[in-house]
């Protein structure tokens, strides 16, 4: 725990002018960023009397070890710098929202050739355009069922898309008029992106021109006396005005608006968000947050905000945004937000009429969206601290272990050696971090050595701090990338090491690490058999209570390294099988070998594929193709059969 006064900046060192700053720990790990209209104002208020701050902030300067700044020219700027050093960083002591349950969203896969309606979740990807969140699933599928028939696009995945390509024949929908039927050429790329356009054009909120657009045609079909198409264009109408009543009109006027609504307390807060377009509710979305520093409830919009429209399409910033409180810096935010859309976006508190009776109904959506979350998460937050309290005490360390890291080796018979190093910080699995390892001792020897493959797995994860730490950053700060300016992945070392078993595991753990020089950084091991906490040089295990939380949170880190271990073996061996099946067929190298993996992803797909399957992967030719399914064919194992009847069985 540091002293602030040890990395307070000498007086008028910090300029009085806007800009970015960021807090850092003692490995160079930022913690925290935020942005200030006076820098030497702002980071002054820090540097006072520990006693006279937020419990939070007391947290955050006593932890980091250095602050940095950038000035910049306007609030806008520092607004923007912020928000992507936010993205960059993850500082652990920001607001972090996250959304209370996964949002089913409507997908339209603009970055191919023939663009694709679906359901996504998760995170998005560039190139992809969303509509929603819906709260389920199904209402979007209903919602595109009806729209299909006005808009034939394409709904199906790249495997059926090509496969129907290559026999020439639609699908069901193909035939039934719910696709335009790309895959056989009925209508060519630029017909088809029409279609998808018009779609994501009445998603958007353009309804009543597309509307009365259909309506018009049909009176002129009718006026032509060409009944069949008038028919078919009342029941796209018809269709059109089904999709639109599943939506209720909330705003008279037609607005397309975003209505925030929040509530909080001292430690976490709950928002809600109605996205309004053309008077009807589109979509809905939530989230909680947990309070890491000290917030007003106009700082939570300002940090919503650059969360919910920072990575949008411009599109999908409003006209107006309804919020409780107006943003700190509303000059700045208003102008931020206009320049995503590309027009004037107005962010205000409404005062009378339906916007203002819609806010307070989108606020007591969030009333009551957090006191679920405190039903559901009350004992998880308390159990998470409890639980790094309780190992802190049981293993006699220094400081709880906000960070975790564990390692498991896994096998077949000795063959495919690899090892998994899984990273929990707070409590909490941190994925982006998790990293896997072939073994190089045991490559090849048919020798499974649980012990070795742990050393060289420790000795190859702190020889890569230990290099990551001596690269410096531009700013002259250890284990910054000095190419990307960004820390890098192995810069940080972990409170505790846990690895998968007893004691033989736990000794050769730890002897990597003496051999290294590493004398900070303690090591248990946690066997299975038992769930025994092994302790180097200690002849007997920590027995901790089966109703411990601490052992709870060992037993996590453990089961998650060993599932990421197992994926990765299966993954290596399934590779390693369809490569020495194809080794022996004539013409077939490496760069085609791979060129199949990834087409087909493991040998069961291989095996299934004909040989104009095969033919359409790059490189592979009708001969080659017929030679890889002779080759697969004879590498075939025999079926299995009764030997009272003689039949086949499955």
């Amino acid at each position: 725990m540091a002293d602030p006064a040890t990395y307070r900046p000498a007086p008028g060192e910090i300029p009085d002018s806007p800009g970015v700053y960021r807090f850092r720990d003692q490995h160079g790990r930022v913690v925290y960023v935020g942005k200030a209209k006076s820098l030497r104002s702002r980071l002054g208020s820090y540097f006072q009397d520990l006693s006279a701050l937020h419990v939070r902030t007391q947290a955050m300067v006593t932890t980091a070890a250095s602050v940095d700044w950038v000035t910049v020219d306007t609030e806008v700027e520092a607004l923007q710098l912020e928000y992507s050093w936010i993205k960059e960083y993850d500082p652990r002591f920001n607001v972090r929202y996250r959304d209370d349950k996964s949002y089913p969203y409507l997908a339209v896969t603009l970055d191919e050739e023939y663009p694709r309606i679906t359901v996504m979740r998760g995170a998005k990807r560039k190139g992809v355009r969303y509509f929603g969140p819906y709260a389920h699933a199904w209402a979007i599928r209903e919602s595109v069922d009806l729209l299909l028939r006005v808009f034939p696009a394409r709904t199906c995945s790249a495997g059926v898309f090509k496969r129907h390509g290559q026999i020439g024949r639609p699908c069901l929908l193909g035939y039934i008029g719910k696709c335009s039927a790309p895959c056989v050429g009925r209508v060519d790329a630029a017909e088809h992106r029409r279609i998808v356009e018009d779609f994501c054009s009445f998603l958007s909120g353009q309804t009543t021109a597309y509307t009365k657009r259909v309506e018009r045609e049909m009176k002129a079909a009718a006026a032509e006396l060409d009944y069949e198409r008038a028919a078919r264009l009342r029941d796209d109408l018809r269709a059109l005005e089904r999709a639109l009543e599943k939506n209720a009109v909330v705003l008279g006027d037609g607005t397309d608006a975003d209505v925030i609504g929040l509530v909080d307390d001292e430690l976490e807060a709950a928002v809600q968000v109605f996205h309004v377009r053309g008077g009807r509710i589109r979509g809905q979305r939530g989230f909680v947050v947990e309070k890491v520093e000290d917030v007003t409830p106009a700082d939570l919009i300002e940090h919503l905000l650059q969360q919910l429209y920072g990575d949008q399409n411009p599109d999908a910033v409003p006209r107006e945004v309804l919020v409780p409180e107006l943003p700190p810096d509303l000059e700045a935010t208003t102008a931020w937000l206009s320049e995503l859309r590309g027009s004037h976006v107005d962010l205000r508190v409404p005062q009378r009429g339906d916007k203002r009776d819609l806010l307070e109904t989108v606020t007591r959506n969030a009333g009551q969206s957090l006191a679920l979350h405190k039903t559901r998460r009350g004992g998880d937050l308390t159990s998470r601290s409890l639980a790094l309290e309780e190992l802190q005490e049981a293993l006699g360390l220094p400081e709880a272990p906000l960070r975790i890291e564990c390692i498991d080796v896994s096998h077949l018979q000795g063959t495919d050696v690899v090892a998994s190093l899984v990273v929990f910080e707070d409590g909490l699995a941190r994925k982006s971090e998790y990293r896997r390892f072939a073994i190089r001792g045991a490559a090849g020897d048919g020798i499974s050595d649980d012990t070795r493959s742990i050393a060289e797995v420790v000795t190859r994860r702190f020889k890569r701090l230990a290099e990551e730490q001596a690269m410096v950053g531009d700013d002259g700060l250890p284990g910054i990338d000095p190419t990307t300016g960004r820390p890098r992945r192995f810069a940080y070392p972990p409170n505790l090491l846990v690895v998968d078993g007893g004691q033989p595991q736990v000794e050769s753990a730890q002897a990597a690490l003496s051999e290294i020089g590493v004398t900070d950084v303690a090591v248990v091991g946690l066997a299975k058999r038992l769930e025994e906490v092994w302790v180097p040089g200690d002849p007997d295990p920590v027995i901790l209570p089966r109703t411990s939380e601490g052992l709870y949170l060992l037993q996590r880190v453990r089961d998650e390294a060993h599932r990421f271990a197992i994926t990765y073996q299966r993954q290596k061996r399934g590779k390693r099988m369809v490569e020495s099946i194809l080794d022996d067929v004539p013409g077939l190298g490496e760069a085609r070998k791979k060129a199949l993996l990834r087409q087909f992803t493991s040998l069961k797909r291989l095996r299934a594929a004909t040989a104009d399957e095969l033919a359409t992967v790059p490189g592979i030719g009708p001969t080659l193709a017929a030679a890889v399914v002779e080759a697969l064919a004879a590498d075939a194992p025999a079926p299995a059969f009764n030997t009272a009847t003689g039949e086949i069985l499955d």
